[in-house]
């Protein structure tokens, strides 16, 4: 599903993470790891938005070195703290997204009903609450027909009811269509609702199964 080919990135003469070879099966993982381990600058290898030295290829032949259109159109990625342009709405950062992404016109309109931002999706970004902010962000990562979504710390800044949905979001899509997701989390995933996952240590700057 997804193939690492001495990969390699250092920021300067700092050599961050290396996976000389690693093929991970569809499904879904934890990733874990102290601060300033590299799981961020993981996913946002895997997401093609830092430069690194080898190769990512997805589905068996996707490299997002020889093929990044095709590659970044099945990867979808939301930040930690995502920063959008104040000045944009929701709606309009959805639209651009389904467009993008090669989305279905109106997928969204569960996603949002699902998670309850009826009230400010409308709104420009700048008037987002943190809380708001990530609800947009973790949508903008389930539009289109991604074969893999990155989710770096999705269970931080929403409430209760909200994780639960996202909860349901992934298990569906996962279940439903294949989707690959690759978590990062301080916090423990919950396994009654997520009982597949499994679990992989950012440490030493490698990458490594731990169950």
């Amino acid at each position: 599903m997804l193939s690492f080919k001495n990969f390699k990135k250092s920021y300067g003469t700092y050599p961050a993470l290396k996976i000389p070879d690693l093929a991970l099966d569809p499904g879904i993982y934890w990733i874990k790891g102290v601060n300033g381990s590299g799981k961020s600058t993981l996913l946002k290898s895997i997401a093609g938005i830092l430069s690194f030295d080898g190769d990512i290829v997805l589905d068996g032949g996707i490299s997002i070195k020889q093929d990044a259109v095709a590659y970044r159109k099945l990867v979808n990625f939301s930040e930690a703290e995502a920063l959008f342009p104040e000045f944009i709405t929701g709606t309009e950062l959805i639209d651009l997204f389904v467009s993008a992404k090669g989305g279905k016109k109106g997928q969204e309109r569960g996603l949002i009903d699902s998670m309850k931002m009826q009230g400010f999706v409308n709104r420009p970004v700048g008037t987002y609450s943190s809380g708001m902010l990530k609800k947009l962000s973790l949508l903008l990562a389930f539009l289109g027909q991604p074969k893999m979504i990155l989710l770096d710390e999705p269970l931080i800044t929403i409430d209760t009811a909200s994780l639960e949905i996202l909860y349901s979001w992934i298990a569906d899509s996962h279940r439903n269509y294949g989707t690959t997701f690759l978590l990062t989390s301080h916090q423990a995933l919950d396994g009654d609702i997520l009982p597949e996952a499994k679990q992989l240590l950012v440490e030493d700057q490698t990458l490594k199964f731990i169950g």
